[in-house]
């Protein structure tokens, strides 16, 4: 049998000195490990807003890019809200880049320990007096992450960029749903085994990459998580951001979230895909700007951002 790839990321963001944008080295100290991270304040008298942006899936780190690709599109989203006059905070995942914790291994990790980890990093700039209030904004798997912790009082309004509408296990499936058969049938099996909160040990080794028994630990307590169901708890401002050459997440999946929370303001960008930058919708080409670092964002992502944040 022929192996097959799911293009799935969930598993595997007055101009001033180049020197101020590259900002301050923090460190959020945890009973595991240390988080490294980068804190970003603008020159500016008084009180100001400050953004924690939650990273994407995988071994990804604070400036959104994984030894598979490099984008910087975390980095550049920094920037330009420091541009703007917006604080922010960005950081490495655990285990990722600066934040590699003595132990570390696919196999201890839970969903839970991430959205601790972000939640560690809310409670560091509620101490911070320049903050004038605190915005999460999550990308990707960041995003579920995000709503978990915007639940937080002291969180002030939050934003889902390319955040998924439905649980992951909900995602795999519809994405085997193409496939063969002889995959399909072995695939829903392990799933439906998961999602009882039971590992398999014998996985096919055409479902190895998917479904390897370290990981899947993880899988189960990332299932337990309803995008839908948190982001209906969230009793504040919130803005779902949608692109439409999107190939990761879709716009049905920004309709859901939507639905769930009839209050938030839905803002779908033309042209911009799942690293937040212009592309076609041409799958290939679209996939090569996840390896273009220069590539700017998209300017109304922005523009909306500083917008919402600011109002």
């Amino acid at each position: 049998m022929k192996y097959f790839a799911i293009f799935l990321f969930w598993i595997f963001l007055p101009a001033q000195s180049l020197m101020a944008q590259q900002g301050e080295n923090v460190t959020l100290h945890t009973p595991t490990g240390n988080i490294q991270g980068t804190l970003l304040i603008p020159h500016v008298k008084g009180k100001i807003p400050v953004a924690l942006l939650i990273p994407g899936s995988g071994p990804t780190d604070r400036n959104g890019n994984n030894p598979m690709m490099k984008n910087n599109a975390l980095k550049m989203l920094a920037e330009a809200l420091y541009q703007n006059g917006i604080a922010s905070l960005r950081y490495d995942k655990r285990g990722v880049g600066a934040s590699k914790v003595p132990g570390f291994s696919e196999s201890n990790i839970r969903f839970e320990q991430y959205i601790a980890d972000a939640r560690g990093w809310v409670d560091f700039l509620k101490q911070n007096k320049k903050f004038s209030s605190i915005v999460v904004i999550g990308h990707s798997q960041g995003s579920l992450i995000g709503m978990v912790v915007a639940q937080d009082k002291a969180v002030s309004k939050f934003v889902s960029l390319e955040g998924a509408g439905d649980p992951i296990n909900v995602v795999l499936r519809r994405q085997l749903q193409s496939q063969p058969e002889q995959v399909k049938k072995p695939a829903f099996a392990i799933l439906d085994s998961l999602e009882a909160g039971k590992q398999v040990k014998n996985v096919p080794a055409w479902l190895y990459t998917l479904f390897r028994p370290s990981i899947q630990p993880y899988m189960i307590s990332w299932f337990r998580y309803h995008p839908q169901k948190e982001i209906a708890k969230l009793h504040k401002p919130v803005l779902i951001v949608q692109g439409t050459t999107d190939i990761q997440v879709s716009l049905s999946d920004a309709g859901k979230l939507k639905k769930a929370d009839p209050s938030a303001q839905l803002l779908i960008i033309s042209g911009m895909n799942h690293i937040l930058k212009d592309a076609p919708a041409d799958r290939q080409e679209n996939i090569k700007t996840y390896n273009e670092p220069d590539l700017p964002l998209n300017k109304k992502l922005v523009t909306e951002l500083v917008k919402f944040i600011k109002e």
